[in-house]
C-alpha cells in the first residue's frame, strides 16, 4: 500500500523526534497499567481481608417501625424504590431468635454461609498486664464457611481451640501486646464475672483494629459468662457473590424487620478512598500520554510544513486529499499501535517487578508486598486513552495536509 509504504519512509526520515514521541507512548501506557495495577490490587487484598474478618453482611438489632414503610418492587423482587425512616424505629439490641432468623434466611439465594456471634466486652488479666477487647463467641464450624479464621491462624492450631470448651483465639497484637504464650492460662473479666481461659491460637485477620481488640471463645461459653443465654446474638453472613450485597441487605431488612449492613456499607469511608487514588492516578499519568500527543502534533505538524513541496508533488501525480491524509493517519497509527504494544509489555514487567519488592504495611491491612491486581481492563483503558489523544494529534495535521492545493506551491515555488 503506496500510503503506508510513504509513512513508513516520513518516520524514517524523522526517527529522532519520532522516537521521542513514542517513548512518550510506550511511558504513558506502562505507567498508567502500573499505578492501576497498585491501586486496585491494594483495593482488592483490602476487600479480600475485611470479608475474611466480618464476612459481607451482618444482622444485627430487631426493630419495629412506628412508621410505614414505603417501597415498590419489581417482579425478580429487586426493591427498586425503597423509603422508610428509622428515626422513630424502636431498636432492641441482638437477635432474640437466632434459630427462626437462621431458618428465614436460609430462604435467600446466594448464601455461603451464616455465624451467630455473640458479642461482648472485657478484659484480659495475665497478672502483669491487663487489655481491653472485644469478645466474639463463635460456633468453629459455622464461622470457618463465613471468615478465613482457618487462614489466620499464626500460632497454636484450630484444633486445639475446638477441643478445650475454655480455649481462646487471640489477635496478634493482643498477644505479642501482652507478652503472651500458647498455652498460658489468662484471667478474663467483664463486669462482676471472670473466667479462667487458655491460649489455644494466635490470628492474625490482616485488619489492625481487630488484631489489636478480638478474641474468639465458643458460643456457649460466651453466653454463660456474659449472662446472654438466648438472643443478644448477630449474624455474620457469606455470599457466593459480595456484590451483590447492598441489593440482598435492603430486601432482608424489609423482609425481616433486622438491621442488615453490607460490607460496602460497612467500609464505605475507605472504598471511596481507593476510589479517589485510582481516580487521581490515572489523571496524572495520562498526563504523560496527553504530553506524547502534544510531541506528535509538533512533528507532524512541522512535517506537514516541510513537506508541502512533496505533498503537492504527490497531489499533482494523482493522490486525492483522503490519499494526502492517509500517509499522516498512517504515521500516528504506526506510533500508536507500537506504543500501546510496547508500553503494554513495559507495563507488564514493571508490574510484576513491584511485586517482588518488600513493603511492610501494618495499618488499615497488612501486608509484607506490594499487591497488584492483574486486570486486562487496565491495559484497556491505557489503549482507549493514548488512542484518543493520538487520533487528535494526529488528525489535525493529516487535515491540514489534505487541504494544500498543489497549484500554489508550485506558483510559489515558481
Amino acid at each position: 500500500m503506496l500510503s503506508l509504504e510513504l509513512a513508513l519512509r516520513f518516520i524514517i526520515a524523522r526517527k529522532k523526534s519520532v522516537s521521542m514521541s513514542l517513548l512518550g507512548i510506550i511511558f504513558g501506557v506502562a505507567f498508567f497499567v502500573l499505578t492501576q495495577a497498585q491501586t486496585s490490587g491494594f483495593e482488592a487484598f483490602f476487600i479480600r481481608t475485611i470479608l475474611g474478618a466480618n464476612g459481607a453482611l451482618r444482622v444485627s438489632d430487631s426493630f419495629q417501625d412506628n412508621v410505614r414503610i414505603v417501597q415498590k418492587a419489581s417482579e425478580d423482587g429487586v426493591t427498586k424504590f425503597y423509603f422508610n425512616s428509622r428515626v422513630d424505629a424502636l431498636y432492641r439490641e441482638g437477635i432474640d431468635h437466632p434459630g427462626l432468623l437462621k431458618d428465614a434466611l436460609s430462604d435467600f439465594p446466594g448464601l455461603l454461609g451464616i455465624s451467630e456471634v455473640v458479642e461482648g466486652n472485657g478484659m484480659l488479666d495475665s497478672g502483669s498486664r491487663k487489655r481491653n477487647i472485644e469478645i466474639n463467641g463463635i460456633e468453629v464450624a459455622d464461622h470457618l464457611v463465613v471468615s478465613n479464621l482457618s487462614e489466620q491462624i499464626i500460632q497454636g492450631s484450630l484444633d486445639s481451640f475446638s477441643q478445650d470448651s475454655f480455649g481462646v483465639l487471640v489477635g496478634s497484637k493482643v498477644f505479642h501486646g501482652m507478652n503472651l504464650r500458647i498455652g498460658d492460662r489468662i484471667l478474663l473479666i467483664s463486669g462482676p464475672s471472670s473466667l479462667r481461659l487458655r491460649i489455644s491460637g494466635v490470628f492474625e485477620s490482616g485488619v489492625s483494629q481487630i488484631d489489636k481488640k478480638r478474641i474468639y471463645l465458643h458460643l456457649d461459653t460466651t453466653r454463660s459468662f456474659l449472662a446472654k443465654r438466648f438472643g443478644g446474638a448477630v449474624f455474620q453472613i457469606a455470599l457466593n457473590s459480595p456484590t451483590r450485597a447492598p441489593e440482598l441487605a435492603s430486601q432482608m431488612q424489609a423482609l425481616l424487620n433486622h438491621r442488615v449492613i453490607s460490607w460496602q456499607e460497612r467500609e464505605q469511608v475507605w472504598l471511596d478512598v481507593f476510589k479517589a487514588l485510582r481516580f487521581s492516578s490515572a489523571i496524572t499519568v495520562s498526563s504523560i500520554m496527553l504530553l506524547s500527543g502534544l510531541g506528535i502534533f509538533n512533528v507532524f505538524a512541522i512535517m506537514v510544513i516541510e513537506k508541502r513541496r512533496d505533498i503537492a508533488i504527490l497531489r499533482s501525480m494523482g493522490f486525492t486529499s483522503a490519499d494526502v491524509a492517509a500517509v499522516f493517519l498512517w504515521q500516528g497509527g504506526i506510533l500508536l499501535s507500537a506504543g500501546i504494544i510496547l508500553g503494554s509489555l513495559f507495563g507488564a514487567l514493571a508490574t510484576f517487578g513491584v511485586t517482588q519488592i518488600p513493603l511492610r504495611i501494618r495499618g488499615v491491612f497488612s501486608t509484607d508486598s506490594f499487591v497488584v491486581n492483574w486486570d486486562p481492563l487496565h491495559y484497556l483503558w491505557a489503549s482507549l486513552i493514548s488512542t484518543l489523544f493520538v487520533a487528535i494529534a494526529t488528525w489535525i495535521p493529516a487535515r491540514r495536509a489534505a487541504k494544500i492545493e498543489p497549484a500554489k506551491i508550485i506558483r510559489e515555488v515558481n
